[in-house]
């Protein structure tokens, strides 16, 4: 909106409205915006939560050092969601259309975040939507971003090959083509391409939903993820950062700092209230919206191997509990005290805020290597 006014319509009236033009100006006041939002929204929402009596049931099977946070306000990542949405439509180039995905795979997921919460607040325990239709929502929202995108790289403006770290030229397509030629295996060359979105977009999406289980963890993980991201959409969108890192430029993805911008001020600002100990919780509505998002601009900017390294501690969460319910399930034996992970060693006598700070320092490790991966090729 401020960048079809200032730039498009008084650029020529008022020459130093040029500065609307840059990426990265609007990255940095979306980020700005997206931050002062969210920290003056706060006190509204938490007090609105609170007299809704909106409040977070804990599990039985958890950690009892958590039925003390029975009660606090939960779905918070409706501020998220605002401070997110509201500064990309000021700052951003609206016509862009892989800005308007990144919005439909935010909002698209945080619907499903919201509908699980909601769910869990009128059968008044931890238990929302089930596996399979949570799954099924999912799986859908990530099958409506493929078709777009399948749909952009028929107009040649989205590449379905894959970037791999530390290799130059070999990026796989995900595209079977010889099979795209006949009609009747027509079908068969883009399922390999629609798995590959679910289990980004889906994985992210529920990685980050695990990893929510104290205050502050997903959340300050979420600034790193998004920051890492920042700077990975701007040197796709960049000519000539693009041509000598060799990544696959796609002019548009620069649009996309200024939404991960505001994913960086709208994170900053909910740990100022989800820090512990946390006045609100992000709830369903919040982490399955930021994974889900994070997830969509990796596809976008073709960093999807590389979104294992920068959300290396959301993967090792998630990781854990596949492990954890698959030993179950075959030996009847549990490899973790508890799971996920940050669980297990809350078990080992572990403070919560050095479980907290510990895990944001592997985080930063990882994204910074996972950064590094550009050069090492």
């Amino acid at each position: 909106m401020l960048y079809w006014l200032f730039y498009e319509k008084l650029f020529h009236t008022f020459t130093p409205f040029r500065v609307f033009g840059y990426a990265t100006f609007r990255t940095a006041f979306s980020s700005l915006t997206a931050l002062f939002l969210c920290i003056a929204l706060g006190p509204w929402l938490i007090h609105k939560l609170r007299e809704f009596q909106i409040g977070q049931y804990i599990r039985e099977e958890g950690p009892k050092s958590h039925m003390k946070k029975a009660g606090t306000p939960t779905m918070g990542g409706i501020l998220i969601i605002i401070s997110i949405v509201v500064p990309t439509l000021l700052w951003a180039n609206l016509r862009n259309l892989y800005v308007w995905i990144a919005l439909f795979g935010l909002m698209s997921f945080g619907i499903i975040g919201f509908w699980d919460d909601y769910a869990k607040i009128r059968r008044k325990q931890n238990l929302g939507l089930s596996v399979k239709q949570k799954f099924f929502l999912q799986v859908l929202a990530a099958l409506i971003v493929g078709f777009v995108l399948l749909v952009l790289h028929a107009n040649k403006a989205y590449s379905t090959s894959i970037n791999m770290p530390f290799f130059k030229t070999f990026k796989p397509d995900l595209i079977i083509e010889p099979l795209a030629h006949n009609w009747y295996t027509y079908p068969l060359a883009f399922v390999g391409f629609y798995t590959f979105m679910v289990l980004v977009i889906v994985g992210a999406s529920d990685a980050v939903n695990l990893t929510d289980g104290l205050d502050g963890l997903a959340i300050g993980l979420m600034i790193i993820a998004s920051g890492a991201m920042t700077v990975l959409t701007y040197v796709t969108g960049h000519a000539l950062f693009a041509e000598y890192l060799d990544l696959a430029r796609l002019p548009g993805a620069s649009e996309l700092t200024v939404f991960c911008g505001a994913m960086v001020g709208a994170s900053l600002g909910f740990l100022w209230y989800n820090a512990h100990p946390a006045e609100i919780f992000m709830g369903d509505v919040g982490s399955l919206a930021l994974g889900g998002a994070l997830g969509v601009v990796a596809v976008l900017i073709k960093q999807e191997i590389l979104l294992l390294f920068i959300g290396g501690v959301y993967v090792i969460e998630a990781l854990s509990v596949i492990l954890q319910v698959g030993s179950y399930k075959l030996r009847k034996k549990r490899i973790f005290k508890m799971a996920p992970i940050h669980h297990h060693f809350e078990a080992l006598g572990w403070p919560e805020s050095r479980i907290i700070t510990r895990f944001w320092i592997a985080g930063l490790v990882m994204a910074l290597f996972a950064l590094t991966t550009l050069k090492l090729r």
